[in-house]
């Protein structure tokens, strides 16, 4: 089977298009022959500088949905023809291609009602919002601060309110109306003062929300999106604030079977709900497939969401 693709060329340079030979799948794998391609922050990050030490000729991408084409040993032949979203390994060749291999435990089905831009733009945000939200014990009523109102905390705002907690937002460009249709009780331009909250969900980066944990009350929890905070703020045995960290895609090299088919139906409920329209999303920017490059630098430079069709 040939395969379109874009090729990770350079660190910094844009994405070189060809075609390869895509094998036939290996046992526990399915081949998807994408129709939406999502396009992340984490793609032209990791683009731009390189982490992974990624060779010439590897193909970027985590969010994809299509149609699943062709199983492997051991797969369930019932999944063929099945529509699904993905979030794929920053370590294998990704999306950023009409057809990618990827393990068949790793995908979510998507409802009728959904097509194929919409839930290719849902993956990445969606599952790490998720993954958010599932770090603290629901406690309703309780106080919790957000900050960094990208695609990640607009849908976790949203679980949070809908399981009772009061959320106040820090964001310089959040609007009243935004916060009303979110379920958003306050939005602050600066930090608040003479106020606690039970937990602080930042997306600015550990720098800053260093800065909020003292808006903390006794036992309370920091989660931490965009990197983590690496020393306690407070002294042992005084405030006992839980530090957590959020990295979707460590789970690829880190997690096992069970902790992804937990994610897959937990990411399929969410993709219902967006289906029943009870979470507000953003509606992506699309891009044809040969314009990858321009979605990569739309992302970038717009801070909005890309989506490519196939």
């Amino acid at each position: 089977m040939q395969a379109n693709i874009w090729q990770f060329d350079k660190a910094g340079m844009p994405l070189v298009k060809s075609t390869q030979t895509l094998p036939s799948p290996s046992a526990g794998r399915i081949i998807v022959r994408n129709y939406a391609i999502g396009v992340n922050p984490v793609d032209w990050k990791f683009i731009d500088d390189n982490p992974r030490n990624w060779q010439q000729g590897h193909v970027p991408g985590v969010d994809g949905a299509g149609i699943v084409v062709a199983v492997g040993e051991g797969v369930d032949e019932g999944l063929l023809g099945k529509r699904v979203a993905y979030h794929h390994s920053l370590g294998e060749d990704g999306s950023f291609a009409d057809h990618t291999s990827l393990y068949a435990n790793r995908v979510m089905d998507i409802p009728e009602s959904v097509d194929f831009a919409l839930a290719a733009a849902m993956p990445c945000p969606m599952l790490t919002a998720w993954q958010a939200f599932s770090k603290v014990p629901v406690r309703e009523g309780a106080d919790v601060l957000v900050t960094g109102m990208g695609a990640v905390n607009k849908l976790l705002v949203q679980l949070l309110s809908t399981a009772g907690f009061n959320v106040h937002v820090i964001s310089g460009s959040f609007t009243q109306t935004q916060a009303e249709a979110m379920g958003v009780k306050s939005v602050f331009r600066n930090a608040p003062k003479d106020q606690t909250f039970y937990a602080l969900f930042d997306a600015n980066g550990p720098e800053y929300a260093s800065t909020l944990v003292p808006l903390l009350e006794a036992n309370g929890h920091v989660v931490s999106i965009l990197g983590r905070i690496e020393d306690p703020v407070d002294a042992p045995f005084t405030r006992t604030i839980s530090y957590h960290e959020i990295a979707l895609g460590a789970l690829h090299d880190y997690g096992d079977a069970a902790q992804w088919q937990r994610l897959m139906r937990d990411g399929e409920a969410l993709l219902k709900s967006v289906a029943e329209q009870s979470i507000i999303v953003e509606i992506p920017t699309i891009f044809e497939f040969e314009k990858l490059n321009d979605a990569l630098q739309f992302s970038k430079q717009e801070k909005r969401k890309a989506v490519v069709t196939v």
